[in-house]
């Protein structure tokens, strides 16, 4: 197997959880030519990683962006594509690739006729994560499936820029408040009582992020007037890259079902993730389960009637007054554990802060 095309062109979370299938094909497949079809914001994060070619899809664009893709496609035929992409755009994009083999979801994962557009799928698995999902693509090739390991290139540029916000004598707490689904976002006022429970109880910095888009500005600045206390807010100062390297030299992110809250994730900073409207063990940030303030359970049941043993897997919560459910002493709560289990005993000069 010499080629592999990957079409996986959005959300920024299920684009980093994509990273470690580059990273494993690359190992096990050692001098495959690896071809990403990708979205042209998930691009500026990613569009970088090493050994990989991008071809970038403009999906506002319309008819051109299939004719445009049709033409770089011209004169290729991959040994396999990795379609990991449902929806119906991407289904038709797939046509534009040509491949032999042509890796999809299993069937009761599929829709918007993904199933037309391939020719072998992966395991079924009633209840797997997106990031695991997305590993066992590799699996119908013969190789293992993914493990979770990331590397998202960043410039010295951009680990200057995050150490010109943070704060090098206490910790640096991250707030990226807003998902692209509004329903998913916890109230600003609230985001406000926990970042001065923050700063008032732990003495950490508080810096506020989200895109230029004026929805997050305003978000923002709603939480920074809320607050008693005093945030750093840097929404829409940043680029992707900027925000990858601050959450890597942050010591905690606080976020609700949302792309930075994966990519903190990948680069190893620890997520308190504010999950009702989304299942945390479905789309939380993989390595910081253990920090979700989690009332998936009771919004699903109060909004649905349901039970998430009886719901489908991944089945949206996604209701008005759904994240009210998640109470400031919920947030609090889990940040003085999470600060609790940051701290090592030091036998000279007492408790002292990792």
């Amino acid at each position: 197997m010499n080629s592999i095309c990957i079409l996986r062109l959005s959300a920024i979370g299920d684009v980093t959880h994509v990273i470690p299938v580059v990273l494993s094909l690359q190992e096990q497949l050692p001098g495959v030519k690896i071809t990403w079809v990708i979205g042209k914001i998930e691009a500026k994060l990613i569009g970088d990683l090493p050994g990989v070619e991008f071809i970038v899809f403009d999906k506002k664009a319309g008819r051109k962006g299939y004719a445009e893709l049709r033409r770089q496609m011209q004169g290729r035929k991959f040994d396999a594509l990795l379609h990991m992409q449902v929806a119906f755009r991407a289904n038709l994009a797939a046509a534009c690739i040509p491949a032999r083999t042509r890796i999809g979801y299993d069937k009761a994962r599929s829709k918007d006729l993904h199933s037309l557009f391939i020719n072998r799928r992966i395991k079924p698995a009633p209840q797997q994560h997106v990031r695991d999902c997305l590993a066992s693509f590799l699996e119908p090739l013969g190789l293992d499936p993914a493990p979770p390991r990331w590397q998202i290139p960043l410039s010295e540029s951009d680990h200057q820029f995050a150490s010109d916000q943070l704060a090098p004598d206490r910790r640096n707490l991250v707030i990226s408040p807003c998902a692209s689904h509004t329903l998913r976002n916890w109230p600003a006022e609230r985001y406000a009582q926990l970042a001065d429970h923050a700063v008032q109880k732990h003495g950490m910095k508080v810096i506020l992020v989200g895109s230029p888009a004026p929805f997050e500005a305003e978000y923002c600045a709603a939480i920074e007037a809320a607050m008693k206390e005093k945030a750093h807010n840097i929404c829409g100062k940043d680029t992707l890259k900027q925000l990858t390297a601050l959450m890597t030299h942050a010591d905690l992110v606080v976020a609700p079902d949302t792309g930075p809250a994966h990519i903190a994730s990948a680069v190893g900073t620890d997520v308190l993730g504010l999950f009702a409207a989304s299942n945390p063990y479905r789309s939380g940030p993989y390595n910081s389960l253990e920090w979700c303030v989690n009332r998936y359970p009771e919004a699903l049941e109060k909004f649905t009637g349901k039970t998430v043993e009886q719901a489908r897997w991944g089945a949206k919560a996604e209701f008005e007054g759904a994240m009210e459910l998640i109470t400031v002493a919920d947030a609090t709560e889990m940040l003085d554990r999470w600060v609790e289990a940051h701290v090592t005993p030091n036998p000279e000069s007492g408790p002292e802060s990792t």
